[in-house]
């Protein structure tokens, strides 16, 4: 799948590259024909051949537009075309001979009660995926007869192609590719995809190397500022359409239960601007902030400070940047922090309630730290309490439970963001928090129920991969958790639903997994505190939002791909 070497970087090969087909507005299927990709673009009816090196575009069907309107799936077995459009499965025989098109008239294979997305078609079966049905259907070839069908993965729109044995299924929601199991649908491994909205999926042989490269359409709208000169000011924000192919490179590890997807070489900076807001005197003071993370999906290549010296510590396994000033005072002026040369990737873990029967015990050590309330989690309230004992009903599987309680927190909290965090017990009364706050909740229901957790952050690299080596800075910062499953570790889990309908249902891409464009720093400890005389300053006395201003700076260098 991916030569071996710590991580690799792409930019020597012209088939690893982002494909901008000409004209297209919404590709939701390809498949891979000879040296040339084929895709169908559903907003304009147009079936293209694509050239993955140049991007030169050809319409393939240029007198049978009508035909492919709104065509969802797409799939070439031999010589014959297959498409999904609406609610049927359709084939066009004798119609792909070399780049010859020359009757593409389709013909009806089977019409379901339910519209259908994605076509997949290997010698004698023909697969089919519908969101509405929740399945993967299988049917003969021959006959139209359903064979069986297959649990749908994800809960979005999805899309499908076959690789020997095995199914591989894009979700439009889930932002994920799964590989299943042909003859079972089980799922073997799942990976998170660089950009959102997956549309459709194709293997294609690399001329350079011989080997295989997924590569993954998206389709959807992007912002954009407008020059209109009729306006004042003279700039208007519209949408458009957004529609490309970019490989999707992984890496499964078996044995560890996860798996890597397409990563960046990153420059993170955390910088500090000395500037009290109040009057200000501390004496023997230590500014500490937290550093990124050695993780499975992140490694750090170098750390270096910024404006000032500083000395590392670790505090619970965590590195710490720790600054040192004689004493502080209001009209002090300093700018201070680190900048960090990082790798980063997706990673999404596998694992099964099956798994987590018969665990071993919670290590004493994490009982005492991470089952207690030691963050005004409010574990004594009565709402608290109750909320605890209602998420999980019955549940005794402990991956279950976290699951279980993932979703009561979420159909009970709609995103807010404030000036302030409100304990647990608050805001699962108001029914609105921020990411800290659906944190809260998290983390005082599970240890209730004895799931040791503990709390991730703290930022979010603007996810635009395709802005290399420009300055991307977030808009705000975010708190995420993971949660300790015995035997094998701790495993992470996004805070909030993110930017899905609420009420779900709610995708499962974030839960033991994470986009490449988290930023993990300083697991279970606090990231930023003030020290003087060697005691934790208050932050009712002293805050360190009024002492200073944070510049948090993301800049993508370059993709790589994962490898063992």
């Amino acid at each position: 799948m991916i030569p071996d070497s710590a991580a690799l970087p792409l930019k020597e090969n012209p088939w690893h590259r982002t494909i901008r087909p000409i004209a297209a507005a919404a590709i939701h299927g390809i498949a891979s024909q000879k040296d040339t990709l084929i895709a169908i673009d559903a907003t304009n009816g147009y079936l293209l051949q694509i050239d993955p090196k140049s991007d030169n575009t050809t319409i393939l069907n240029a007198n049978h537009l009508p035909y492919f309107l709104g065509v969802t799936g797409l799939a070439l077995w031999e010589d014959t075309l297959w498409c999904t459009q609406e609610n049927g499965v359709f084939f066009c025989p004798n119609a792909i001979n070399g780049i010859s098109t020359t009757d593409l008239t389709p013909q009806s294979f089977v019409t379901l009660p339910y519209p259908a997305n994605g076509v997949a078609v290997w010698e004698s079966t023909v697969y089919v995926t519908s969101q509405k049905a929740g399945y993967i259907l299988v049917f003969s070839r021959e006959t139209g007869q359903e064979i069986t069908r297959f649990y749908a993965p994800g809960v979005g729109v999805e899309n499908i192609t076959v690789k020997g044995e095995e199914l591989w299924v894009s979700d439009s929601i889930e932002q994920t590719v799964y590989c299943l199991d042909r003859a079972t649908g089980e799922i073997k491994f799942s990976v998170l995809t660089p950009f959102e909205c997956p549309t459709g999926l194709a293997f294609y042989t690399d001329p350079q190397t011989g080997k295989d490269i997924l590569y993954v359409a998206y389709a959807g709208e992007e912002p954009y500022l407008r020059d209109n000169p009729n306006a004042d000011p003279n700039y208007e924000l519209q949408y458009r359409d957004r529609t490309f192919i970019h490989p999707l490179y992984f890496y499964y590890n078996e044995a560890e239960h996860y798996a890597l997807s397409n990563g960046y070489l990153m420059e993170i900076s955390y910088v500090e601007e000395l500037s009290p807001l109040d009057e200000v005197d501390l004496e023997n003071v230590e500014w500490r902030i937290a550093l990124p993370s050695e993780t499975h999906r992140q490694k750090i290549r170098k750390i270096e400070a910024v404006g000032l010296p500083f000395t590392e510590e670790i505090q619970d396994g965590q590195r710490v940047a720790v600054f040192k000033f004689n004493s502080l005072k209001t009209g002090d002026r300093h700018i201070f922090g680190w900048k960090a040369l990082i790798e980063v990737w997706s990673i999404k873990y596998r694992l099964t309630p099956r798994d987590a029967e018969k665990l071993p015990d919670l290590p004493p050590e994490l009982r005492s730290k991470y089952l207690t309330d030691d963050d005004d989690l409010a574990m004594d309230t009565d709402i608290i309490l109750n909320a605890a004992k209602e998420a999980i009903g019955s549940e005794t599987n402990m991956l279950r439970k976290i699951f279980k309680i993932r979703n009561y927190v979420y159909d009970r909290l709609s995103y807010g963001i404030k000036p302030y965090i409100d304990p647990p017990d608050v805001a699962l009364e108001r029914g609105v928090g921020s990411c800290g706050e659906y944190l809260g909740v998290l983390l005082a229901l599970a240890r209730l129920n004895g799931i040791a957790c503990r709390t991730v952050g703290r930022y979010k690299c603007p996810p635009h991969p395709e802005l290399m080596n420009l300055p991307l800075q977030p808009d705000f910062n975010h708190v995420w958790m993971e949660f300790y499953l015995p035997g094998f570790g701790w495993l992470p889990m996004e805070s909030n639903p993110d930017d899905v309908v609420e009420k779900g249902p709610y995708p499962s891409r974030f839960f033991m997994g994470l986009a490449w464009y988290h930023a993990e720093m300083g697991k279970g400890i606090t990231f930023e505190s003030l020290m003087s005389h060697g005691e934790r300053v208050n932050k009712q006395s002293v805050s360190i939002g009024e002492l200073s201003l944070n510049h948090v700076r993301f800049t993508i260098l370059e993709e790589l791909a994962p490898s063992s």
